[in-house]
């Protein structure tokens, strides 16, 4: 397989884990409050990530002048997004959060265009993340009405800016760090930067059952530390803008995984949507390859 290739396979198999990760989100939060399943999660992504950077990379220490993006990648892409993320869903619909959160892959475009070095974006890009948010309006069954508050909004909408904050104060890091040891210390501080919201939340803590002790290690381990060093390499190897809009497949798989685990039903528009999202990557990646093409000629 070549490198571009291995992070095609990186990125659909961290969507997978994302969009499997809001079946055991439900389940925790009706035993574990947000913030403090957010801090467990992260806790147990650093047990797992501990051991694999002392493989990996075990003689990589932290340096001074990475401090900055790491924790700010860290606190942005961690306990920012999660906080925004849990906060807006409670107080707007599952459908308008989707939709929302679906126009990651255009705010990345823009914030390419405005901050990066890319000074033209092609129309088949900036197509493929319009058709890919289409798309997510149908799974979210195709309507959007106004009917949550502003504040929920303003949640949702500072989620996105933040994962699109994430992604460009991650990519520098590439060319000096090695993915292992850039989302280690994204986690350590994502993790420190939980912590006091979930003491805030204390009065709420109860044990949990092994079930959901179960969803928190999975969530840990496959969502949080997998998770993130996949969406690493995909950053790294197909580009922000590429790996941004595959974002855009995590309701379809949430609503794939509902429909054979939890017996949702999934009507023919939800369906068209899945296609439309499909499609919409399927544009950006053929704009990639076209690109490509000219380039070697």
């Amino acid at each position: 397989m070549t490198v571009k290739q291995k992070a095609l396979l990186a990125i659909i198999i961290c969507v997978l884990f994302w969009g499997f990760s809001f079946i055991s989100i439900k389940v925790s939060v009706a035993v574990i409050p947000p913030m403090t399943l957010g801090a467990l999660r992260f806790a147990v992504a650093l047990v797992f990530l501990v051991f694999i950077k002392q493989k990996m990379a075990p003689g990589e220490k932290l340096i001074l002048r990475d401090l900055p993006l790491l924790a700010g990648a860290g606190i942005f892409g961690v306990t920012i997004y999660f906080f925004c993320e849990n906060n807006g869903v409670s107080l707007v619909s599952a459908s308008e959060a989707s939709i929302t959160i679906a126009f990651i892959p255009v705010l990345t475009l823009v914030a390419e265009r405005i901050f990066g070095a890319v000074k033209h974006i092609a129309l088949w890009r900036w197509l493929g993340a319009l058709v890919s948010v289409a798309g997510v309006w149908l799974v979210a069954g195709a309507s959007f009405s106004v009917s949550g508050s502003i504040l929920g909004y303003i949640y949702m909408g500072g989620a996105a800016l933040s994962w699109v904050a994430y992604c460009f104060l991650t990519r520098p890091l590439f060319a000096r760090c090695s993915r292992i040891h850039i989302v280690f210390w994204q986690s350590v501080f994502g993790f420190i930067a939980f912590l006091p919201f979930s003491i805030a939340e204390h009065s709420r803590w109860a044990m949990p059952g092994l079930p959901v002790i179960f969803h928190v290690v999975f969530l840990g381990i496959c969502c949080s530390a997998l998770g993130y060093w996949l969406y690493a390499q995909s950053l790294e190897d197909l580009g922000v803008a590429i790996s941004s809009i595959f974002i855009n497949f995590i309701p379809v798989i949430t609503a794939i995984a509902g429909f054979f685990l939890l017996g949702d039903r999934l009507t023919p528009i939800q369906w068209a949507g899945a296609a439309l999202v499909i499609s919409g990557v399927t544009f950006a990646m053929i704009e990639r390859k076209n690109t490509e093409q000219k380039k070697q000629h």
